[in-house]
């Protein structure tokens, strides 16, 4: 289920208004996305994700006219769609998902030793030096983005590159991406292009109804999409 909403209503989030600096959040434009996956390799290649795993990837929907609904994603090696047999679709089109940086993150209020933690900033990262690999947040994120470090024996996950954006500097990411289909914004800057979009249009979060106030944000996000 995902909820529309024109914001405002971000306004209601506790800290959007409040303290200083900035307040990370996405916004997805998935009528921009191609499925090249590029924002997958220059994941990959800036935070060092191990194989057969990912920080962010790419769902490809086709609905049928029946109203059926076929979703994959690119192959978590090489990050390629498979070739699919030509056949009718009443439409079909690519979403990139990723960390939700949660407002209200479960995956903080479940970790035992205080692991995952949520910067002033907005951000939710996993210190992997109290990380005791217990997966409790692993099953807790309702959005399926967290995996176990097959390396480190860690909890895992998108961090916006943290390391990037507090130094002034694009996720990887966003910079790979050539058709603008993934921005980054600081909400608590008024002029910051990508927060008026947030504020100003219609947009969507993915997974509404349970209560984690999501923000990645998604421009033109199809009903069918879960």
């Amino acid at each position: 289920m995902l909820l529309v909403w024109p914001m405002p209503s971000i306004g209601s989030q506790k800290t959007n208004k409040h303290g200083k600096g900035s307040y990370y959040a996405y916004a997805v434009d998935t009528s921009r996305c191609i499925g090249c996956c590029a924002c997958m390799r220059a994941c990959r290649a800036e935070n060092d994700v191990p194989e057969s795993f990912h920080r962010t990837w790419i769902e490809r929907y086709r609905v049928r006219a029946n109203g059926e609904v076929e979703v994959d994603v690119a192959g978590a090696d090489d990050h390629v769609f498979r070739a699919v047999e030509k056949e009718h679709v009443a439409k079909a089109f690519f979403v990139p998902k990723l960390c939700n940086q949660c407002d209200n993150p479960p995956c903080v209020q479940v970790c035992p030793v205080g692991a995952t933690y949520q910067t002033g900033d907005g951000v939710v990262l996993v210190d992997r030096s109290w990380c005791i690999g217990c997966g409790y947040c692993i099953m807790a994120c309702p959005y399926g983005v967290r995996f176990f470090h097959p390396v480190h024996k860690v909890a895992d996950k998108c961090n916006f590159c943290y390391h990037r954006i507090t130094k002034g500097m694009n996720p990887a990411c966003v910079e790979s991406c050539a058709f603008d289909a993934r921005r980054i914004a600081n909400l608590r800057d008024p002029d910051d292009p990508v927060t008026k979009i947030i504020t100003t249009e219609r947009v969507a979060v993915l997974k509404d109804e349970y209560g984690t106030k999501p923000h990645v944000f998604y421009i033109g996000l199809d009903e069918n999409v879960r």
